[in-house]
């Protein structure tokens, strides 16, 4: 049995994998622009490991997402630019540093103090890169996009550009629909769309306001509709019909039905 240590050897597996003369072709063909899709959709499949409760897939898919970190860092040692080490050395640099309350002589801080205080060290740290055109940059555009509007906000935010409760959030929040509505009533598709994406984004500020994860709440919602949608089709389909079979009364009292099952197994 191999003695080296598990990620000392993955390091040196990626090694071998880019060899310009005894590797992979297609690991050798790769940049950073042709992973970078892998490594997102890497975080995503972690993401729902996590979602299903499923710990043995999670350690896979975390297997997954440091393959592509080591990807990236092998890519970085061949053009000289960074290796491995430099990235660990890099993100334990910046751990000690935004923590200030655990590894210097700082007081202890509660959640929502530390919060504060990590996002103030981020602004120094985006100010010493020279990156002080706007409190916006560096918000990745890659992101999704619920997630890169409450980035926004929560920036915008930092500088007093901010609603003062979610109460305010929900009367824009009831703006947004009325200005939607009368869109949809009389106006063209494209400022339909427009429309609809301002009230996406207000739900998004409302999210941020309740301390609300709004990526994951629309995750959470999406598995919701999906259980609730089978549970119609299985109840159909145990009685030979299929949903195009149904009337939409009859499947949204079987989604109601669902809905119950759901809180009366919550409640137990």
């Amino acid at each position: 049995m191999s003695q080296t240590a598990p990620i000392t050897e993955l390091l040196d597996i990626m090694r071998q994998l880019r060899d310009p003369d005894t590797g992979c072709p297609w690991d050798i063909e790769q940049d950073f622009s042709t992973i970078a899709p892998y490594t997102i959709e890497e975080a995503y499949e972690v993401a729902d490991a996590i979602d299903r409760k499923d710990y043995t897939d999670l350690k896979d898919e975390l297997g997954d997402l440091l393959l592509q970190v080591v990807f990236h860092a092998q890519m970085a040692k061949e053009a000289g630019l960074f290796d491995f080490n430099d990235v660990c050395a890099a993100i334990n640099d910046k751990m000690i540093r935004r923590h200030p309350h655990v590894f210097a002589d700082e007081a202890q801080r509660d959640s929502d103090t530390q919060t504060e205080a990590w996002e103030d060290q981020k602004a120094r740290e985006r100010a010493a890169k020279n990156r002080a055109d706007s409190v916006l940059d560096d918000v990745p555009v890659a992101l999704p996009a619920l997630k890169r509007a409450q980035k926004l906000q929560k920036r915008a935010a930092r500088v007093g550009f901010d609603w003062p409760d979610a109460d305010r959030v929900l009367e824009k929040v009831h703006e947004e629909i009325t200005e939607l509505r009368d869109a949809a009533a009389h106006s063209t598709q494209e400022h339909v769309a427009e429309e609809v994406g301002d009230l996406l984004f207000v739900c998004t500020n409302l999210g941020r306001k309740l301390k609300v994860d709004v990526e994951a709440a629309a995750r959470g919602a999406n598995t919701k509709f999906e259980r609730r949608f089978r549970y119609i089709e299985t109840h159909l389909a145990a009685a030979g019909r299929k949903p195009e079979d149904a009337s939409l009364d009859e499947m949204e009292a079987l989604w109601v039905e669902a809905k119950q099952k759901e809180k009366a197994a919550a409640a137990a």
